[in-house]
């Protein structure tokens, strides 16, 4: 009999463990990302540049490598 028990808490368990990730799943696909905000100083100056900028410090590592 305890061998049907334990069988028995097996399939419970993994039913769980299905139920969890496809729960898992329908949250992630139904949630939406909110953009970050801008800062002050992005918004009053358009003309601030974006994305890579080759510091002193940046050409510092460059020369060690």
């Amino acid at each position: 009999m305890s061998e049907q028990k334990t069988n028995d808490s097996r399939r419970q368990l993994l039913k769980n463990i299905g139920l969890t990730v496809a729960a898992g799943a329908v949250v992630a696909g139904t949630t939406t990302a909110v953009p970050a905000s801008t800062t002050d100083t992005e918004k009053k100056d358009p003309k601030t540049k974006k994305g890579y900028h080759e510091t002193q410090h940046i050409r510092d590592y460059y020369n060690t490598l």
